[in-house]
């Protein structure tokens, strides 16, 4: 039995599905950034732990920076990647 073996040039995603994605990733995070702002507005008058209302508002709060940047680090980690390639690819021309 013989094992059939394939090389692809380009694997992962193309350079427009990562900017859509992070795209998509920024919008979500401003969206549970106002999601948090208003939990937070329309719970403030009682400023406890007890409030469930408060916390999860102050959950949506961090949850968004957390969204925000967890989308940034992917544009940004492929960007990288990209010109990484780029140069690879460059420096082999040369040779």
């Amino acid at each position: 039995m013989t094992t059939k073996t394939v090389s692809i040039s380009q694997v992962g995603p193309s350079k427009s599905d990562v900017k859509r994605l992070v795209h998509v990733m920024t919008i979500i995070a401003w969206g549970v950034l106002t999601i948090g702002v208003l939990l937070c507005l329309i719970n403030l008058s009682h400023f406890s732990d007890q409030n469930i209302g408060l916390m999860v508002g102050i959950g949506f709060l961090i949850g968004s920076v957390h969204i925000y940047v967890i989308g940034t680090a992917i544009g940004l980690v492929h960007a990288r990647l990209h010109d990484n390639n780029n140069a690879d690819s460059y420096s082999d021309d040369i040779k």
